[in-house]
């Protein structure tokens, strides 16, 4: 159960405490009448000094400050901050407040409800929706974690990755948490390049023992260390938000898993929401993009919550640069790569398989697959090349009633990792003794690669799986800390170096 501790009751306090939600709710009031309405309404009330320690309950989840008088509410939310550091702190500025006794609040408080900003009628929205046990486990743990905190995309991170590891460190900083964005590998789509480039994003690329350097880790848009990340596999984990189904248990201080959005930057968008911290220009624009990607302009997986998410972002879009990020020039390594996957298409009833050989870009693997659909008759595309002793795969499915990320995982799961979306997913295969040829035999290479894929591919799709219906969708709700142990018959595999991006 909640436990609330509210600081002053002035008129907007009053009406607050008549329609808060179940919970163990206090009042400190110095105002007696006050205090005695409170009673006979049958609300907890003492009568003492809102700033005094010795009123406080010894504990609270929330701590609301609610009188009339903004220099009180100044003076209140002060000393909370002080007794409850770990509290979530919500803090009403206050009839008629001067701009300056505004800002102090709010530097002190985790939401300010200002009433030259919102009607008084969505004073109790706000309050409700900052209180949820989501948000409160979130702000808890962010602020237990060691400092600074690793925020850590996927390895290769496409936007939503992207997106998501930005916004939470903004959230982090709204309430004087060191955070930074950090991911392994390469950020090589050409789009991703200029989602990076063009919003100047502050990402950090780690090197193998670098996390060490952190005190405190988090996870976002994949669950598990170790798993699409280069993380060593026993990381102690503070944090994970994701939209990815997972395959095995998720551990950690705070986990947020909802497979029923479409994005990982959808569920970010929702906590700068409810922690009251404005989508600036850079982080709208970056969120937006990561969810139409994600969610392929809005056509795959998308929910109410997708939508919603984005009409809130719109606003503070830069729309020029979001145009620049979806509209750059093809390398010549993509275009290289598509002219190689359409020479060696082998195509059988609407499936088409096509090895490009040696590659030097992974991501153009994705580029061609999603291209090749456009081939008329063709409604699955596998491109696949190698590169540094791993075969990478890239695949697309349009039209089709196959689960194509269960397919990749029985086609590929016994030798590699794979895994994805029901129509885009991916693979990574060790090369093995297949790289003993060496790279001046590539020729013979690529073809006993092609063999081996290609021969697996077609097998798994004479008995694929269907995709699930949207009915068949399960959802993980945020696990609080010390109890975040999951698990799920999917699994996410690669699908996220695949994603678009």
């Amino acid at each position: 159960m909640v436990t609330r501790l509210v600081l002053g009751c002035g008129a907007v306090g009053f009406d607050l405490l008549q329609q808060l939600p179940d919970g163990d709710t206090t009042v400190v009031t110095d105002d007696e009448p006050r205090a005695e309405s409170l009673r006979e309404a049958s609300i907890a009330a003492v009568e003492g000094d809102p700033t005094d320690p010795a009123t406080h309950a010894p504990d609270a989840d929330v701590v609301l400050v609610a009188s009339d008088d903004p220099e009180r509410n100044r003076t209140v939310a002060a000393a909370a901050r002080e007794t409850f550091p770990d509290a979530m702190l919500v803090a009403y500025a206050g009839e008629g407040a001067l701009p300056e006794t505004v800002d102090a609040i709010r530097e002190t408080v985790d939401r300010l409800i200002d009433p030259t900003e919102v009607l008084a009628d969505n004073v109790l929205d706000r309050a409700a929706g900052f209180e949820s046990e989501r948000a409160r486990g979130l702000h808890r743990a962010l602020r237990a974690a060691e400092e600074p905190i690793a925020v850590v995309a996927h390895d290769n991170p496409d936007p939503d990755a992207i997106a998501s590891a930005v916004a939470l460190c903004r959230l982090a900083d709204r309430i004087g948490v060191e955070a930074e964005a950090c991911y392994y590998g390469e950020i090589s789509h050409q789009e991703n390049r200029a989602l990076v480039n063009l919003l100047d994003l502050p990402l950090v690329r780690l090197e193998p023992g670098e996390i060490e350097e952190y005190g405190g880790v988090a996870l976002v848009d994949h669950s598990r260390p170790g798993v699409n990340d280069s993380l060593p596999e026993d990381t102690e984990i503070d944090v994970v938000i994701d939209h990815h189904p997972p395959r095995g248990a998720v551990d950690g201080e705070f986990v947020d898993l909802r497979s029923g959005v479409g994005a990982t930057s959808t569920l970010l968008t929702e906590y700068l929401d409810r922690f009251d911290v404005p989508a600036d220009t850079t982080t709208a624009t970056a969120l937006l993009y990561g969810i139409q990607i994600d969610t392929k302009e809005f056509t795959r997986e998308v929910s109410k919550a997708d939508f919603a998410a984005a009409a809130s972002l719109i606003p503070d879009v830069d729309a020029d640069t979001l145009s620049r990020v979806e509209s750059p020039s093809l390398s010549i390594e993509t275009v290289s790569v598509l002219a190689s996957a359409i020479e060696n298409r082998t195509v059988r009833d609407g499936a088409l398989s096509t090895c490009v050989g040696e590659i030097r870009d992974r991501d153009a693997l994705a580029q061609a697959a999603e291209r090749l659909l456009d081939m008329e008759g063709v409604q699955i595309t596998l491109a696949y090349g190698f590169m540094d002793d791993t075969i990478y795969v890239s695949g697309r499915a349009r039209g089709s009633e196959l689960d194509l990320g269960e397919t990749l995982r029985d086609a590929f799961g016994a030798i590699g990792d794979a895994g994805g979306h029901a129509d885009m997913a991916g693979a990574q295969i060790p090369l093995g003794i297949l790289g003993e040829t060496g790279s001046e035999q590539a020729g013979s290479l690529a073809e006993i690669v092609r063999e081996v894929v290609e021969e697996r591919f077609f097998d798994a799709l004479s008995d694929a799986p269907d995709a699930p219906s949207p009915d068949d969708g399960l959802e993980y709700e945020y696990a609080p800390e010390g109890a975040a142990s999951m698990a799920h018959p999917y699994e996410s595999g690669r699908d996220d170096t695949e994603d678009d991006a």
